[in-house]
């Protein structure tokens, strides 16, 4: 992929420990996350209900849906506690100096 697939979505700044963030890429939801200092991202809404990710919380390494509090591994998309069965998409992102980037 070239530079060119890159896409600056947030400041780091912006970015909590506790709350996904949404940003809106190229027509797709993404969800943003703060994990040991490390940022993830991934599609934006639940598998199993459509909710949106970023109004959920982080636990444990975890986002957990708003609507019925099923769990998704951020670091690899997989869904982890019920009613959630099937997994997000993961995306490519990075960080340079303050600016988070997506893969797009």
């Amino acid at each position: 992929m070239t530079e060119a697939n890159w896409k600056r979505v947030a400041s780091l700044e912006s970015l909590d420990e506790d709350y996904p963030k949404g940003v809106f890429v190229n027509g797709a939801n993404i969800a943003l996350y703060l994990l040991d200092g490390a940022v993830y991202a991934t599609d934006g809404e639940c598998s199993h209900a459509f909710a949106m990710l970023a109004e959920g919380h982080i636990e444990d390494g975890k986002v957990f849906c708003p609507l019925h509090q099923g769990s998704f591994d951020i670091k690899t998309g997989a869904a982890v506690d019920e009613p959630c069965d099937e997994a997000i998409k993961s995306v490519p992102c990075k960080v340079e100096g303050d600016d988070v980037f997506v893969m797009v």
